[in-house]
């Protein structure tokens, strides 16, 4: 029997979006320790932040306040990661979510991965390669 997927139709929509996406990336070999380490104790504080990002993105209410490339530029991070980052988000997409906003989630997700890979390639004086 198929699982039933729903929408992305809510704030309670994006928590589960979130904690599932973040509880796949904690155990996660290569993205995990960097997260682990950058955020230490504070995940309920950086969940807070990333409900309050996809509310915003997703259903352009002015939940988040910030900038979201900035906490990212010291951070250890290249390709590598950003295509396993974006592989969990679309295996968590997949096993909980259809329909619009579901699509336009992993659309925003990869264009976010693709603009973060470019400032940090840009910043560091290396060529982007997306591909």
């Amino acid at each position: 029997m198929p699982v039933m997927k729903n929408e992305i139709r809510n704030r309670e929509d994006i928590k589960l979006l979130v904690d599932t996406f973040y509880g796949k990336v904690k155990i996660n070999p290569l993205l995990g320790p960097i997260f682990n380490d950058t955020i230490g104790d504070d995940w309920s504080g950086h969940l807070e932040k990333m409900y309050a990002f996809w509310q915003t993105v997703l259903f352009h209410e002015k939940a988040y306040q910030g900038t979201p490339f900035h906490p990212h530029l010291s951070l250890p991070i290249g390709k590598d990661h950003f295509e396993q980052w974006l592989k969990l988000f679309q295996q968590t997409i997949d096993e909980n979510f259809e329909g619009q906003i579901a699509e336009m989630a992993m659309f925003r997700a990869n264009k976010i991965a693709e603009m973060f890979q470019y400032k940090l390639a840009h910043l560091k004086g290396d060529e982007f390669q997306n591909n």
